[in-house]
């Protein structure tokens, strides 16, 4: 109990005690005893926190689970930003989704799990609905890693300081992709209740958040297998996905 408690507390329980059991006679006066006095006496540390009520900021104790690449960034509150050299792509995903996209990937699952998992039918914001829009109408009919592949050049390409610097403008810009009017930027609606939306949609979250790996930095050029268009010649080949073959300079 001496040790529990501590030594200013024990002697003060100490010195109570032997007022109480004394063998003198204003000893044995149990009025006269100064419990206000004592207990002060005792000086308590309250200043002290109870076991399990050590404070600690969120960030000390969980370690950062999203990877930073040159393509874009990811903040503390989850916002997605674009890296150097561009700068107006700035995306916001729940924190959660990107933490728990990270913890699953790192324990196992694999882009097909992670893309049914969070295949969603909820509104994203403009930035990453334009690259869900990219990789629908550019690659519904291919593999998860065909999709994030075609995903992943549009963010290059924003990155890049070559082409314009959003994930939107990327998109839009006349003569780069076959679904947008060259002319009047103007994009087709996708079926936003098709089970190929959703999965676009998880796509992009997952290429948004940087989570797992696909086609360097570098690569910014793709075309279907059944063209040979005349640029492929003067690029290198990167890889080969599904019906696209991807390029770096």
């Amino acid at each position: 109990m001496v040790k529990l408690l501590g030594g200013r507390v024990a002697s003060a329980i100490v010195g109570l005690s032997a007022l109480a059991t004394g063998t003198s006679a204003a000893a044995q006066d149990y009025s006269k005893l100064n419990v206000a006095a004592a207990v002060k006496a005792a000086d308590v540390d309250t200043s002290a926190q109870a076991l399990g009520l050590v404070k600690k900021p969120a960030a000390a104790l969980v370690q950062q689970a999203v990877a930073s690449t040159a393509t874009a960034t990811t903040t503390t509150t989850g916002t997605i930003v674009q890296a150097e050299p561009a700068k107006s792509v700035t995306v916001s995903l729940m924190p959660s989704i990107a933490r728990e996209a990270a913890w699953l990937f790192k324990g196992g699952w694999g882009l097909h799990a992670l893309v049914d998992k969070f295949a969603t039918s909820a509104p994203l914001d403009q930035q990453t609905n334009c690259l869900a829009t990219a990789v629908y109408f550019e690659a519904r009919g291919e593999t998860v890693e065909g999709q994030l592949a075609v995903a992943r050049v549009v963010m290059n390409r924003a990155a890049s300081g070559k082409y314009p610097g959003d994930w939107c403008s990327v998109m839009t810009q006349p003569w780069q992709f076959s679904f947008v009017n060259p002319r009047t930027g103007a994009v087709p609606q996708a079926d936003v209740n098709s089970a190929s939306w959703r999965k676009a949609q998880a796509v992009a979250l997952l290429a948004a958040a940087n989570i797992v790996p696909s086609v360097g930095e570098d690569v910014l050029w793709y075309h279907a297998t059944y063209v040979a268009p005349s640029w492929g010649r003067r690029l290198q080949l990167a890889d080969r996905i599904g019906t696209h073959i991807f390029y770096r300079a």
